[in-house]
C-alpha cells in the first residue's frame, strides 16, 4: 500500500494549484441561496482548500482525503479563517472517497444532508471507475447546486508511457503488477456523463506547459505523484536501478535546454449544476 507525502508533492505547488485556480474560477454560485456547506473531495494537504474558504467564507468547509499523511498536513495548517486549518471553519476526515459517498453523514453534518458546492480536483484519476461515481456525487450536491470537476487528461504522454512500460519489464514487473496507476477519461466523457444525469455542464481542457527547471524536472515531478505507487513497489535495489533508468527515458523524451524542461500536461474540467 503505497504512501503520499506531502512536502514531496507541494514542490510544485505553484504549477499544481494553477488548474485549481481557474477550475475555481469557473464554479458559479448556487441559485438563489448562500453557500452553507463546501465539499472538497481528494483535498491533499489542504493548501487549495482555504481558496474554497476565501470564496465562500461563511460556509462550512469539510475535506476528505484516503491519505493520513495529507490530512495531518492539512490539520498542520494554522492560522486565521480561510488558511485550510480545522478550528478556522474546516473539519478533515480520513476516508475513501468511495466509502465517503456511500455514507448516510460526515463529521458536522446533518444525516442525509447535501453540499452546496463539491469539488474534486486531481482525485478521480486514481479510482477505476470515475464515471460511475458520478451519479452518488451528483446526489451529494443539494438541488442548484454546483460539481466541480478537475483531472489530469495527460496519460498519453511520455511521463506516463514510458514509466508503464519500464514497470512492465523484467524484473520490475514481478513487483508493479496491480500496482495503483493513475488514468482519467477526457472532458468529453465527463460532460456526457453529467448530462445524462440531468446537469447543466460546462466542460473542457486545458494543456500547460510547465517549464521547469533541471534535466531530472519530469522524473522529480511525477515521482510525488504518478510515479510514487510504482516506486514504493520496488524493493531496494531495484527502486534505484528503476529510477535511474527512467531518468534517462525521460531526459530522452523531454530532453532539457539551458537547465529547463518543458512539460505539456492537458487536464480536464467539468463543472456541473445540479437540476434544482
Amino acid at each position: 500500500m503505497h504512501t503520499w507525502d506531502p512536502t514531496t508533492y507541494l514542490s510544485y505547488a505553484d504549477e499544481r494549484t494553477r488548474p485549481f485556480v481557474e477550475l475555481l474560477a469557473r464554479v458559479p454560485d448556487p441559485h438563489g441561496r448562500a453557500v452553507a456547506s463546501v465539499v472538497d473531495l481528494g483535498c491533499g494537504p489542504g493548501h487549495l482548500t482555504g481558496l474554497l474558504a476565501r470564496r465562500w467564507p461563511g460556509a462550512r468547509l469539510h475535506g476528505v482525503d484516503a491519505s493520513t499523511e495529507m490530512i495531518a498536513s492539512a490539520r498542520d495548517r494554522v492560522g486565521g479563517p480561510g488558511d485550510g486549518s480545522e478550528g478556522a471553519g474546516e473539519t478533515y476526515e480520513v476516508a475513501d472517497l468511495r466509502d465517503w459517498l456511500a455514507a448516510p453523514e460526515w463529521p458536522g453534518s446533518r444525516a442525509g444532508e447535501r453540499s452546496d458546492v463539491l469539488v474534486t480536483n486531481a482525485t478521480l484519476q486514481w479510482l477505476p471507475d470515475p464515471l460511475d461515481l458520478l451519479p452518488a456525487m451528483v446526489g451529494r450536491v443539494a438541488p442548484g447546486g454546483v460539481l466541480a470537476i478537475g483531472v489530469p487528461a495527460n496519460f498519453d504522454e511520455p511521463s506516463h508511457v514510458l514509466r508503464r512500460e519500464l514497470a512492465a519489464e523484467a524484473p520490475y514487473a514481478a513487483h508493479t503488477a496491480g500496482v495503483a496507476s493513475p488514468w482519467s477519461p477526457g472532458a468529453m466523457a465527463y460532460l456526457e456523463a453529467l448530462t445524462d444525469l440531468g446537469c447543466e455542464v460546462d466542460a473542457w481542457e486545458t494543456t500547460y506547459l510547465h517549464v521547469l527547471e533541471g534535466e531530472d524536472a519530469v522524473f522529480e515531478w511525477i515521482s510525488g505523484t504518478g510515479a510514487r505507487p510504482t516506486l514504493q513497489a520496488l524493493p531496494a535495489g531495484s527502486r534505484e536501478e528503476f529510477a535511474g533508468e527512467l531518468r534517462r527515458r525521460l531526459r530522452a523524451a523531454y530532453p532539457p535546454r539551458d537547465g529547463r524542461v518543458v512539460l505539456p500536461f492537458r487536464r480536464a474540467f467539468a463543472v456541473a449544476r445540479v437540476p434544482a
